[in-house]
């Protein structure tokens, strides 16, 4: 049995979104950085998970004297750190090129990176990806999120709309009992 495909590869140039998005860029300069990518990564564990998307969050090590890693977060979303004087733009460009022949092969998964470095956009799109500005994921992670939590209540609603349905198997079984004069 072959493993069903995700929906789309999402690649997002982590410290780009950051910086572009407003409530990250307060906590980065309030908390630091780590702060700031805990928050990036919660926001996308719940995105990824809701719209069925394999998402990989790229963070630079450019500058640090450091090898590459990956901590898997869960089925949906990994976290990738490059190798010391790689960009996250190399990373990203590289997994593009691999993924490529890949994704011509499934003809459904969609290959999505987020960033609003332009010429990363440029060839992100030579390579047949999607190119998606930290605006657009910011407005797609809040409405994903409003959707979810929308329909949640609704369904929390449905099911206690009738007090029957509040109330625990036992005392509506004892209820039952009564109205039929056992």
């Amino acid at each position: 049995m072959q493993p069903s495909l995700p929906e789309a590869v999402l690649l997002v140039d982590g410290y780009n979104i950051i910086g572009a998005w407003s409530y990250l860029t307060k906590t980065r300069d309030r908390l630091g950085l780590e702060a700031a990518r805990g928050e990036l990564v919660s926001a996308l564990t719940n995105y990824s998970a809701l719209q069925g998307y394999e998402t990989q969050v790229v963070f630079d090590s450019q500058y640090q004297n450091t090898s590459s890693s990956q901590e898997i977060v869960n089925q949906n979303l990994s976290v990738h750190y490059t190798n010391f004087g790689q960009t996250a733009d190399t990373y990203i460009e590289k997994s593009c090129a691999a993924l490529r022949p890949y994704l011509k092969q499934s003809h459904r998964c969609r290959l999505i990176v987020a960033t609003n470095d332009r010429v990363q956009q440029l060839v992100v799109v030579g390579y047949g990806a999607e190119w998606m500005s930290a605006q657009q994921l910011n407005y797609q992670v809040e409405s994903t999120l409003k959707i979810s939590l929308t329909n949640h209540r609704q369904r929390k609603q449905s099911a206690s709309r009738f007090l029957a349905n509040s109330i625990d198997a036992k005392a509506r079984q004892k209820l039952a009992q009564l109205r039929m004069g056992l």
